[in-house]
């Protein structure tokens, strides 16, 4: 497994597998940040850069189910990775229902952490991915008037010409002339292509 620019948080409430945990990936090349529950992880999330997280499914407080939920209501992407101890089957798969990457039992194979990871940072690279095509997406509308944008918003929700003029309070032809002056500032010759980039810059979201 080739090994991810990207950090994996390690939080887990028992201190001798974040030792050995955490030795076993830095030893192997990752960069690990270790917390003692999902209270303080929770606490630092937002600040950190995207990466994997390797989460203990029973800590006292606040579970990894709850730190899983958490990430998700604050718009934080993070693949996570459920460690869990015997018995704690039916949790994971909640987890799993809940976007997971995998889960792996206590005590673990090397290999299987290793697999499960390389599932996370794939998601990672992905959803870095689509950032950058958003952002490349909003550069290229950053070019067009208002009035130019209201006509995409309109094309966008799958309105015909005359209901975007009729929305706007200008004439089909006027719509028309919008139209083309942004699919020309865009660089693209039909509509799919047009709906494409601004799908992809979150228009209509």
């Amino acid at each position: 497994m080739e090994n991810s620019e990207h950090p994996i948080y390690l939080v887990d409430d028992d201190e001798s597998v974040r030792r050995s945990v955490g030795f076993m990936l830095k030893t192997s090349g990752f960069k690990v940040e270790s917390y003692v529950g999902g209270s303080e992880f929770l606490y630092d999330a937002r600040q950190l850069e995207p990466g994997c997280v390797l989460l203990d499914i029973q800590m006292p407080e606040v579970g990894g189910l709850e730190v899983q939920q958490q990430l998700q209501e604050h718009g934080l992407a993070f693949p996570v990775i459920v460690m869990t101890g015997h018995g704690d089957v039916n949790i994971a798969v909640q987890a799993m229902k809940a976007g997971a990457v995998d889960f792996i039992e206590k005590p673990f194979a090397k290999e299987a952490l290793l697999d499960a990871l390389s599932e996370g940072f794939e998601r990672l690279e992905r959803s870095d991915l689509r950032t950058t095509r958003r952002e490349e997406a909003r550069l290229r509308l950053n070019g067009l008037t208002a009035r130019e944008r209201d006509v995409l918003e309109g094309l966008v929700a799958g309105h015909p010409n005359k209901t975007i003029g009729y929305d706007l309070g200008i004439s089909s032809r006027t719509v028309e002339i919008h139209r083309a002056n942004l699919m020309r500032k865009l660089d693209v010759t039909n509509l799919s292509d047009l709906l494409r980039i601004a799908f992809a810059a979150g228009v209509g979201d």
